[in-house]
C-alpha cells in the first residue's frame, strides 16, 4: 500500500480493524448479518499476510467503545455502554475499565437482544431483534409499515424520494406528527431494552453515536423516559446519556488504532 511505503514499515506497530461481527480472539468476521460475506472470514490473518504487518480485529462497536475510552466522551470512565445507531444497532460494554468480550469474543450484542417477542425478521435469522426497530433501518421499516396501514397526512407520504432516517428526522423537526410518533415509538423500544442492559452492568453512562443518534432530543427524550420508567429502583436517576465526542467517521477508526496499542 502506498501509505505504508510512504510512512515506512519500521514505523508501523500494527493494523487495527473494526468490523461487524468481528471476533477479537480469533481475528475473524463471523456470519455478519448486514454484509454480503458468507460464513467466516479470517480478516486479520488475510490483512496481516497480505501486508506483512501484524493485525488485530474486533467488533466495530467494540472498536468505537475503545475509541471513546481513549479519545472521547468515556475518557477516565470505567463503566459505560457504547451504543451505535446506524444501519444496525451495535454496542460495546465496558465494566471495571475492561471491554467485555465474553469467553468466545461475542459478548455485548445489544442489537440482537429480542426487544419484541415474535417481532420483525432480522438479518441474523431471528425475530424481534432490537436493531429491526431502533436502527436507522428499523425506523424506516416502521415508517413504511405505518404509511401502508394508515392514512395520516404527513410530509413522508408526499415526498418523492425513498424514505430515509434523515428524511424522518427532518420531517419531525418540522413538527410532522407521524414523524414525531415514529421517534416516540422507536425511543420506547430502545429505552425499555436499555433498562434491561443497565441491570446487567450498572453503567455510569450510555454513549450514543451513529446516524439515528443525530436526531438528538427528538429521540432521546423518549429513550430516557422509557428507560427510567422500566429501571429497578436502585438504578434510577444514576445513568447519564452522552453523545459521542468524536466524529462518526472517526470513532471506530480511532478505536481500531487504539486496539493496536
Amino acid at each position: 500500500m502506498p501509505i505504508i511505503e510512504e510512512i515506512g514499515r519500521e514505523h508501523i506497530r500494527g493494523i487495527g480493524i473494526g468490523a461487524p461481527s468481528g471476533n477479537f480472539f480469533t481475528g475473524e468476521i463471523v456470519y455478519a448479518p448486514n454484509i454480503p460475506w458468507p460464513g467466516i472470514v479470517p480478516m486479520a490473518k488475510l490483512v496481516s499476510e497480505g501486508l506483512g504487518i501484524k493485525a488485530a480485529l474486533t467488533n466495530d462497536a467494540n472498536a468505537a467503545a475503545i475509541g471513546e475510552m481513549a479519545y472521547g466522551a468515556a475518557r477516565g470512565m470505567k463503566d459505560f455502554i457504547l451504543v451505535t445507531l446506524g444501519t444496525g444497532v451495535g454496542s460495546g460494554f465496558v465494566a471495571n475499565g475492561q471491554l467485555i468480550y465474553g469467553h468466545d469474543g461475542f459478548a455485548g450484542e445489544l442489537g440482537h437482544v429480542i426487544a419484541v417477542r415474535d417481532g420483525r425478521k432480522c438479518g441474523c435469522g431471528r425475530h424481534g431483534c432490537l436493531e429491526t426497530y431502533a436502527s436507522a433501518t428499523g425506523i424506516v421499516r416502521t415508517a413504511e409499515e405505518w404509511l401502508e396501514e394508515r392514512y395520516d397526512e404527513t410530509i413522508l407520504r408526499n415526498h418523492n424520494s425513498k424514505i430515509t432516517a434523515r428524511l424522518i428526522h427532518e420531517a419531525a423537526a418540522q413538527g410532522d406528527e407521524l414523524a414525531l410518533e415514529l421517534f416516540a415509538f422507536t425511543g420506547k423500544i430502545l429505552g425499555q431494552t436499555l433498562a434491561d442492559a443497565v441491570a446487567i452492568t450498572s453503567p455510569q453512562s450510555i454513549i450514543f453515536f451513529g446516524g439515528l443518534a443525530k436526531a438528538g432530543d427528538i429521540l432521546f427524550k423518549h429513550v430516557h423516559h422509557h428507560m427510567e420508567a422500566n429501571l429497578l429502583h436502585v438504578y434510577q436517576n444514576k445513568v447519564t446519556f452522552l453523545q459521542s465526542a468524536l466524529p462518526d467517521a472517526d470513532v471506530a477508526i480511532l478505536g481500531a488504532s487504539a486496539l493496536v496499542w
